[in-house]
């Protein structure tokens, strides 16, 4: 089946008014944009992410429903914010593990804004005892790490990302072999892509290789948290 673009440049044009008029009166009077040029190719493309997923793992879910589903929300939480701007300019879908409400888990992600679109795959920002696990994990088990984050499917697709450590964390030694990833808050990787790029047919047969590509890393972490892959 031939592919199609999902996204237009509305979308786009949406998210850069939104950023000069982000109060609740404007939203409300643009809704109707809001769900025709972001949501609803959303969650088509959330959708038609369901099969290729499935196939990259079984056990991790495109959900297309509006709420609850893989669709992050378009509001803020502004409770512990400085900024309090109601509404976010950008728009982000998550494919979680089967069992996210059980244990902590990673996903596979995406994000569409202004300047700024990129996919892939990972744990972001885990709790202490789950980072220090995590920590643990790579420092027994570096070879797998490697094998997963070292290939040149991974390397020539895919970045590293994320917030790290400026000294070796406590517990750990500045000589191990994997010490610049020990030193890492988080453990994501993806890739960017322009806005001409999320417009175009090539969107969905991209991200599906992205996430094939990330999909080693994903896999390390599950075997982490003991999760199946």
């Amino acid at each position: 089946m031939p592919h199609h673009a999902y996204f237009t440049p509305a979308a786009f044009r949406f998210w850069r008014t939104l950023a000069k008029h982000n109060n609740r009166e404007w939203f409300t009077a643009h809704k109707d944009d809001y769900e025709r040029h972001v949501r609803e190719p959303y969650l088509a493309l959330i959708t038609d992410l369901q099969q290729p997923l499935a196939k990259i793992s079984p056990h991790f879910r495109a959900d297309p429903r509006k709420a609850g589903g893989s669709l992050y929300r378009y509001f803020r939480d502004t409770r512990y914010s400085h900024n309090k701007m109601p509404y976010k300019t950008w728009q982000g879908a998550r494919f979680f593990h089967e069992r996210r409400h059980e244990i902590v888990a990673p996903g596979f992600f995406m994000n569409l804004e202004p300047d700024h679109c990129w996919a892939g795959g990972g744990l972001w920002n885990p709790e202490p005892d789950v980072l220090h696990h995590i920590r643990e994990f790579l420092a027994d088990n570096p070879t797998a790490w490697k094998r997963a984050t070292r290939s040149k499917a991974f390397t020539s697709h895919l970045t590293l990302r994320g917030e790290t450590l400026k000294r070796p964390p406590r517990g750990f030694p500045p000589e191990h072999e994997l010490i610049d990833d020990l030193k890492r808050k988080e453990f994501v990787a993806g890739a960017d892509f322009d806005e001409v790029f999320a417009c175009s047919a090539e969107l969905l047969p991209w991200l599906v290789d992205c996430f094939r590509h990330v999909a080693p890393m994903v896999d390390y972490l599950c075997a982490v948290q003991e999760l199946e892959f």
